[in-house]
């Protein structure tokens, strides 16, 4: 597992801290994903499920968000976001997207 360390205090904005932490994990998620997959090259349905999982057992996202999320509805939230995500094309990587989006959804008042 990839090892999250506190960006610089210089930097100063901590929800921009939290952003950038929750992206690398969906990054890591994402990766991780991949390599259990790799037979099927990385497919699976059901990926929104065994992302929520990943992020709520085995990484920092309770940490970053201040508490354990239901895995429902993070997974739920994942689904919507993937379809946000593709009907929007944004121009952004999805991490970036999604992990703004995550942090409003269960910090709604912010960092």
């Amino acid at each position: 597992m990839m090892n999250l360390r506190p960006l610089p205090a210089a930097r100063g904005n901590h929800v921009t801290d939290r952003l950038e932490q929750i992206s690398a994990l969906l990054h890591e998620a994402g990766e991780t994903h991949h390599r259990v997959f790799r037979i099927v090259d990385g497919a699976d349905d059901d990926w929104a499920s065994w992302y929520a999982w990943w992020l709520i057992n085995l990484s920092e996202l309770p940490d970053l968000l201040d508490g354990k999320p239901v895995r429902s509805e993070l997974t739920y939230l994942l689904v919507s976001l993937d379809k946000q995500y593709t009907a929007e094309a944004p121009g952004e990587p999805w991490e970036t997207y999604y992990a703004g989006r995550i942090l409003r959804h269960f910090r709604p008042s912010g960092g």
